[in-house]
């Protein structure tokens, strides 16, 4: 008996000291972000507004911490208390719209974007290059980017393109989860084997401008022609690594070793089933019964729905963790290097997050897992934000060297050309 309430003891000690370490290493990474802005390279909060609430961006009042009250991961307060000091705003509209209708959606989600920051002048402040980062930053304002996701959103016009720069678009993401009429998406169907001519115009030309090309939701045949087709670093937004989770919207490392070269950066997404292997598989077995089941009951949605219920209920989902997505970060820094990993999380992009993250609140126990791993200030100071403005100026410097260059008049050659 007493050697038992001696382990108990020791054991509760043990976690005590667990815990005190924890908070000092959260101290220590609140105290970092004071003068290095972490930048997380993708938020969907337009897109949340969008869906639930009608794009008005004074539904909810955005200063309270919503947590409680809203689904979503994203306001004020946990802005504040994650630490966080510039946030890409992604401006997503669906691969399944036409290529007008996501052109237009597309500016109204950049308009959402723009009507959060005025809304909350004091909060935000709008920034387009990595000086305008550091001037908002210093400001005491969280620095607000604004970021395309899906190459569909041009309507294969470079005009529009250059169009949706001057609107504020500082990346794109070449596809989503569909092979448009120019690349070829990590999740669909290959059409061109990589890039079509038109699909490198379109790289060329965000080069020009100034525009980074991200490469997240893009096949890795696309990944390698991007890399080869672009004078300047490309970014991965939003992803994470393969080699940890066979995801085919990872990076694979042989995209990973070539980071040094590029100059570009990954940055680490927190979806489960992009970080754990066990919620990768999972999905992947309940799509398999999930289609199994609708061959069997064919016209029958609702026998199809009560048996994958039953189907869930007894193959419970797995939790993603936060030492899953510190494994991510571990990989990339170990294969591509401390200077090209940062973080990308995909907040209110995603509808479950891995165990004990809630909400952009999370940064400190994130920074402060790899603070107890062994990674000094500086390394901080790089994942945090310092990799992604080195990005920014390199992008903006191949933009300079280029300003004699006349816009692209490429254009997209009619589809019976192209097979």
């Amino acid at each position: 008996m007493i050697r038992r309430l001696v382990t108990v003891a020791v054991a509760s000690l043990a976690l005590e000291g667990v815990a005190h370490a924890q908070d000092a290493d959260e101290a220590r990474v609140m105290e970092i972000l004071k003068t290095t802005p972490l930048i997380d390279g993708h938020n969907d909060l337009p897109w949340a507004l969008r869906q639930q609430y009608g794009n008005d961006v004074y539904a909810v009042d955005m200063t309270k911490n919503l947590a409680a009250s809203t689904k979503l991961h994203t306001d004020i307060a946990r802005l504040r208390a994650g630490g966080v000091g510039g946030q890409f705003w992604s401006v997503y509209v669906p691969a399944s719209l036409t290529p007008l209708e996501a052109v237009e959606e597309t500016f109204e989600q950049i308009d959402t974007a723009k009507r959060i920051i005025a809304a909350y002048p004091d909060t935000f402040g709008l920034a387009t290059t990595a000086d305008e980062v550091d001037a908002v930053f210093r400001s005491g304002r969280f620095a607000s980017l604004i970021g395309m996701e899906g190459g569909y959103s041009i309507d294969d016009s470079l005009a529009l393109l250059r169009e949706f720069y001057r609107a504020g678009a500082r990346y794109m993401t070449l596809t989503h989860s569909k092979t448009t009429t120019w690349a070829d998406s990590a999740t669909d169907a290959p059409k061109w084997g990589g890039l079509s001519p038109f699909g490198e115009a379109v790289v060329k030309e965000m080069n020009r401008l100034g525009m980074m090309v991200d490469l997240s939701h893009v096949s890795e045949e696309t990944m390698l022609d991007a890399m080869r087709v672009s004078d300047a670093p490309v970014i991965f937004s939003h992803s994470s690594a393969r080699a940890v989770t066979d995801h085919p919207r990872n990076v694979p490392d042989q995209v990973l070793r070539m980071m040094p070269q590029d100059g570009g950066i990954v940055m680490i997404n927190l979806a489960p089933g992009f970080v754990s292997e066990r919620v990768r598989a999972w999905n992947g077995a309940k799509a398999g019964e999930e289609a199994r089941l609708k061959t069997l009951n064919p016209g029958d949605p609702g026998a199809v729905e009560a048996a994958v219920t039953a189907w869930t209920a007894a193959n419970p989902t797995p939790q993603a963790t936060l030492a899953d997505v510190v494994a991510h970060i571990q990989h990339v820094r170990e294969v591509a290097g401390i200077d090209h990993v940062g973080l990308g999380a995909d907040f209110d992009g995603i509808g479950s997050l891995p165990e004990g993250i809630g909400g952009v609140d999370a940064y400190p126990r994130i920074l402060a897992a790899l603070m107890a791993a062994g990674w000094t200030e500086a390394d901080i100071r790089k994942i945090a934000g310092e990799n992604l403005l080195r990005v920014m100026r390199a992008v903006e410097t191949v933009a300079a060297s280029k300003a004699g260059e006349r816009p692209s008049m490429a254009r997209l050659e009619p589809a019976s050309s192209q097979n």
